[in-house]
């Protein structure tokens, strides 16, 4: 069965199924990866629940709390209907880059409680110099993502323009 631009349906569905176990391999809930591999597949980038449902065989449950938790890591975004109570569900371009960089707060928390960590355990104790290294390493993952994520902004601008 094809689709109104002549796309194999089968192998659309094979691969957001694939995509979503790659997700899931990567530790994202099964559901969220699955309602996300549909967004990111479909031309317009957005869908209803009821879409959502139909093509992944789901209940508007499932729907709701995946979206939920898409909507909560910024991968996804919901939308009204012009006119409507309905909700439409959108995936941006730049989702990973929005994903990304709202990280930046919970590497500072985690930071934060490093640091605790490491004044509570003591700098010079095997567990505080183990503690201070971790707390370097996210130090120095921040300021790398911070650096990479202005690196890709340009690099996506002179690849595919203003989106």
């Amino acid at each position: 069965m094809t689709d109104a631009v002549g796309r194999d349906q089968e192998a659309v569905s094979k691969f957001v199924e694939s995509f979503a176990a790659q997700l899931v391999e990567a530790g994202m809930q099964r559901m969220p990866a699955r309602v996300f591999a549909a967004l990111l597949s479909s031309d317009e980038g957005t869908m209803s629940s009821a879409e959502l449902g139909e093509q992944l065989r789901i209940s508007p449950a499932a729907v709701s709390g995946a979206v939920r938790y898409l909507a909560q890591t910024h991968m996804v975004s919901r939308e009204r209907e012009p006119g409507s109570r309905r909700e439409r569900y959108r995936v941006h371009g730049d989702q990973w880059y929005e994903a990304l960089t709202n990280r930046e707060a919970v590497l500072k928390r985690w930071e934060a409680a490093l640091r605790e960590g490491v004044a509570s355990l003591g700098a010079d104790t095997p567990a505080g110099r183990r503690m201070a290294e971790t707390l370097a390493f996210f130090e120095f993952v921040e300021g790398e993502v911070a650096a990479m994520m202005e690196r890709w902004r340009i690099h996506r601008e002179e690849r595919f323009g203003s989106l």
